[in-house]
């Protein structure tokens, strides 16, 4: 099918057509790249081109902060208050469009309709979130050690910044780093994706509606081969100032290593191979619905999903036949459709690493409890996988899947699992079941993981801190914490 067939089709899908965009979006405008390039969007649980978006390359990201730094000027100047009340606006459109914008993120990111629907809301929170802490900013009046001076400590925006976001998470994941930038009073230019780039362009749309001055927020989507181009463009440049980066561990080594020069502040989240503990004391149900919830959660997807699953002895029988039968209850399928709780994996990469883990742990031993092979419902759809009597020289308990495959790994001592749980370059997010409140306290404490989720298998939302320790990342994100990351401290030494 040719390209503007599809633009027609998913227009079609939209109450508000002009959502669908397809230019990147620079100083106000919607523009093509210099070199006239495109790069093509694909459905994954389909395949089809769905949208051919403006492939920009390092000139055009020159571009971008250039006209981010002409704006910064103007939009830090403004009182907290007016940039609290264009947020507000822009928070205020994204929930109205929250169907639309939904809509979008299932075409192209494959995650079912009602998983993205509470993606819009989660996204939309930081913007509302921050627009709040945007007036809390607060300084300091120090007791001066010298009778003929006053010192101050003012907290002022860091400058001109750019957001590399993921394609897991595409409304979400510019939200959380565009809010607090923007509410501290910075600027930003955004490289979203190549797999998603349509919901990052929508949002644009809809904050130059709420009255986003033009240079405050300039999205510059890519290919694969541009965005490294631009990656060293961004890294290198003298102007940005900060640097926020989700992905793997691997390319976020490469940005901070190509940010040292200029001595950019960096945020990254990156990696991430979370531990599920369930102890002997654990709330069976609860815990199984918590894996549930954690897992397949995005087809597996996230960077804060259960990826080792440690289960006492005691109870592994009852929890591997629970969780066993919640997970074939999961329907696979098409986001588009009602009913489906599982979309695809991204891509034809995303599906071979999942094949690997699961044929290597078999082939060392491991039993298959369920799933374990491609689903009907066609391109890069797997089921939904549970692995048992899984030990610590197979792939799956080192690597991470980012995939619907849970490996059951037994223990029988606290000490013991928690020394497991840690052993992990990685150190993001852990999870544990336990109705022992002394026991809660101290594994809580022991775990080397950044967010911990005790009888939950969620735990994200605007108002806690997101972020790791070790190799999973520097800095927080969501929090009052997250507006830090965008400002900077100046000490004003005043003689009287």
């Amino acid at each position: 099918m040719n390209a503007s067939l599809q633009q027609i089709d998913i227009r079609s899908h939209l109450k508000d057509p002009s959502l669908f965009r397809e230019d990147a979006f620079i100083n106000g405008k919607w523009v093509k790249a210099k070199a006239g390039t495109t790069f093509s969007v694909n459905n994954p649980a389909t395949g089809d081109i769905i949208a051919n978006v403006a492939n920009l390359n390092g000139a055009d990201a020159e571009l971008a902060i250039t006209v981010a730094e002409q704006a910064l000027i103007g939009w830090r100047s403004k009182t907290a208050k007016d940039r609290a009340i264009v947020m507000r606006k822009w928070f205020d459109l994204i929930i109205a469009n929250t169907e639309d914008l939904a809509i979008l993120m299932t075409l192209e990111q494959g995650k079912p309709l009602v998983e993205s629907r509470g993606e819009v809301a989660y996204g939309a929170s930081f913007v509302e979130w921050f627009a709040e802490e945007s007036k809390r900013v607060t300084g300091a009046i120090l007791e001066s050690t010298w009778g003929d001076k006053r010192m101050l400590v003012l907290k002022q925006a860091i400058g001109v910044c750019v957001a590399i976001t993921p394609w897991n998470f595409p409304i979400a994941m510019i939200t959380r780093k565009i809010a607090p930038a923007i509410a501290a009073g910075c600027t930003m230019v955004i490289k979203p994706a190549e797999q998603t780039p349509l919901c990052a362009l929508a949002l644009a749309e809809l904050a130059q509606r709420a009255g986003m001055p033009a240079g405050v927020v300039n999205i510059i989507p890519s290919d694969a081969d541009q965005s490294i181009a631009i990656g060293k463009v961004v890294c290198a440049s003298p102007t940005i100032r900060h640097l926020s980066f989700t992905g793997s561990t691997e390319v976020g080594r490469i940005l901070m290593a190509q940010c040292a020069p200029s001595v950019k502040k960096v945020a990254l989240e990156l990696g991430g191979h979370a531990p599920f503990i369930v102890f002997e004391d654990a709330d069976i149900d609860a815990a199984v619905a918590g894996a549930i919830a954690s897992k397949y959660r995005n087809s597996g997807q996230t960077c804060v999903c259960a990826n080792r699953f440690y289960v006492h002895q005691k109870v592994q029988a009852i929890f591997v036949e629970k969780f066993a039968k919640a997970t074939q209850a999961i329907k696979v399928g098409n986001g588009m459709t009602e009913g489906v709780s599982q979309g695809p994996l991204i891509d034809d990469a995303a599906f071979a690493k999942v094949e690997k883990h699961v044929a290597d742990a078999i082939s060392k031993g491991a039993t298959l409890v369920t799933g374990g092979k491609a689903n009907a419902s066609g391109l890069n759809f797997y089921e939904p996988t549970i692995l048992s009597n899984v030990t610590s020289d197979m792939l799956i308990t080192y690597e991470e899947t980012f995939g619907p495959v849970a490996p059951i790994i037994p223990f029988d001592n606290d000490e013991a699992v928690v020394k497991l749980a840690n052993n992990s370059q990685y150190g993001l997010a852990s999870y544990f079941y336990s109705r022992d409140i002394g026991r809660v306290w101290k594994v809580a404490e022991a775990l080397e993981y950044g967010m911990v989720g005790v009888n939950t298998g969620i735990m994200s939302n605007e108002v806690a801190p997101f972020g790791g320790v070790k190799q999973s990342g520097l800095g927080r994100e969501g929090s009052i914490w997250g507006m830090d990351e965008y400002l900077e401290m100046k000490y004003v030494c005043v003689g009287l």
